[in-house]
């Protein structure tokens, strides 16, 4: 068995689960298990993106990210502009 952590930051706080997983499962599997609707979301270890199939080592920690709500770019500009 490996253990392992699925995470998901939502506006309201950010969901830690830990799970106990079958030698050999993958990133979906480790979503399906901690109970967290990952849809069509980007998905990752430890920062780094993976497919769903990805396999897991034990100690690994999964991360569903969720959409940008505004482009890093236009972020700035907004700023800029309120700064004159």
């Amino acid at each position: 068995m490996i253990r392992v952590e699925v995470v998901y930051a939502r506006r309201e706080g950010t969901d830690v689960v830990t799970v106990q997983l079958p030698a050999g499962a993958t990133v979906r599997d480790a979503v399906a298990a901690a109970g967290i609707a990952a849809d069509s979301r980007a998905l990752g270890i430890f920062g780094k993106r993976v497919r769903a199939d990805a396999p897991l080592a034990d100690g690994d920690r999964v991360e569903i990210y969720r959409p940008l709500l505004l482009d890093p770019k236009e972020r700035r500009r907004q700023r800029a502009a309120r700064r004159r």
